[in-house]
């Protein structure tokens, strides 16, 4: 996995996009990607993605109203739109083949 951008400073209400892209030596054909908070390990997203279809068969869980996720792979953009004070911190994006 490689992420994009390695670091970012946002001001309460911009609007934050992180890239994710995902790496694989063999086929897939399912994985589950999340974007995970580092302080308490808090999800902020989390869906199942598929290498041939371009958009996530599932919202953005838990907080879709807020988020938006594009897939074009082997990238994911999560868009976090109207960010909050409390959304600060560093978040890692977690992928895991799903067999």
């Amino acid at each position: 996995v490689s992420q994009d951008p390695d670091e970012a400073r946002v001001t309460e209400g911009d609007r934050v996009t992180l890239g994710c892209q995902v790496l694989v030596a063999e086929p897939w054909d399912l994985l589950r990607l999340e974007w995970v908070r580092e302080v308490g390990h808090r999800v902020l997203c989390s869906t199942r993605l598929r290498p041939t279809i371009p958009t996530p068969p599932e919202p953005c869980a838990p907080h879709a109203s807020r988020l938006r996720l594009a897939w074009h792979p082997p990238r994911a953009t999560l868009s976090l739109c109207q960010a909050q004070r409390d959304n600060a911190g560093r978040y890692l994006c977690r992928v895991t083949l799903e067999i």
